[in-house]
């Protein structure tokens, strides 16, 4: 997937929710790895219901992944902590199944992979 699907409903002005949706997801990491969650490409939608309601559909780099339980409550903690934020639910899929071409340019260049 080359671009995160996306539904922004709020009225912000400035800076939309979207945008702060974003922002905090990308200081999410990998434990393992020194990229951001999204750069890897394991965020496959964010979508922002009315009433400011946020939905995460994310992968793990494998089923096994160790920090299975820890990455997404981390993602979720950090959309929780927005202001303007109502209810945040983030969910985990393995279909499509994670590869490595889901990277960003970014996350290929940091991790040497270009």
């Amino acid at each position: 997937m080359d671009e995160v699907s996306t539904n922004n409903v709020s009225q912000d002005t400035g800076v939309n929710l979207r945008d702060k949706v974003l922002a905090a997801i990308k200081t999410v990491y990998d434990p393992e790895i020194p990229v951001d969650v999204y750069e890897l490409g394991l965020i496959y939608e964010i979508n922002i219901f009315p009433v400011n309601n946020v939905f995460i559909l994310m992968t793990l780099t494998s089923p096994s992944c160790p920090s299975a339980e820890v990455i997404p409550s981390e993602v979720e903690q950090k959309i929780r902590e927005i202001e303007g934020v109502n209810e945040v639910k983030v969910e985990i899929t393995f279909d499509p199944p994670y590869s490595q071409d889901m990277m960003s340019e970014v996350a290929k260049l940091e991790l040497g992979f270009m």
